[in-house]
């Protein structure tokens, strides 16, 4: 099981999502709703902070545990990025992340996701990570080729929006990839 903050660099900091994040988690959904709700479902359910308080008292409950992480770039929040539906049995688990529009283009997710896949293979001892991303976000996208994911194919309306289902890119890395690559 995962410490409760790592550090990523000296910007960086991976916290274990808290009720202090609340407030924060919030602001930033609100403030951002289109921007992040173009790619992210739970924005438009996500309208008031009691949701927010919700969503994370449930991740404190979830038989799964979910590994999810608040971003603190330069001591502010910024974003969350997670391990998601772990499954151990077959050792195998998911990233997501979103992030602040104003934060975009600093490497942020990327050097986060370095972090996450370092503990999901060390820590976890998971064999495989996969990053689902919609077949439109070519930024989200261009994150997991630069971390050296593996384009699998399309999971054909995979998740669904207010605009419909979207059909979502799948990518992998495997631990013997991840050996071989750092």
């Amino acid at each position: 099981m995962p410490d409760n903050s790592y550090i990523v660099d000296n910007q960086i900091l991976l916290k274990e999502l808290s009720q202090q994040e609340v407030a924060p988690i919030f602001n930033i959904i609100d403030a951002e709703r289109e921007y992040l709700g173009k790619w992210l479902p739970f924005v438009e359910y996500t309208l008031e902070i009691t949701d927010t308080q919700n969503f994370i008292e449930s991740l404190e409950i979830s038989e799964t545990k979910d590994f999810t992480f608040a971003i603190y770039f330069e001591d502010k929040f910024v974003g969350l990025v997670g391990l998601k539906d772990p499954d151990y049995d077959n050792k195998k688990v998911e990233i997501g992340y979103w992030l602040s529009e104003s934060y975009q283009h600093k490497g942020i997710v990327t050097r986060s996701c370095k972090k996450l896949i370092d503990i999901a293979f060390n820590k976890l001892e998971m064999n495989r990570i996969q990053i689902k991303v919609a077949t439109e976000n070519l930024k989200s996208q261009q994150v997991a080729v630069r971390l050296g994911f593996k384009y699998e194919g399309i999971e054909r309306e995979g998740e669904l929006h207010k605009c419909g289902f979207l059909d979502l890119n799948v990518y992998s890395l495997l631990r013997n990839e991840f050996t071989v690559n750092n």
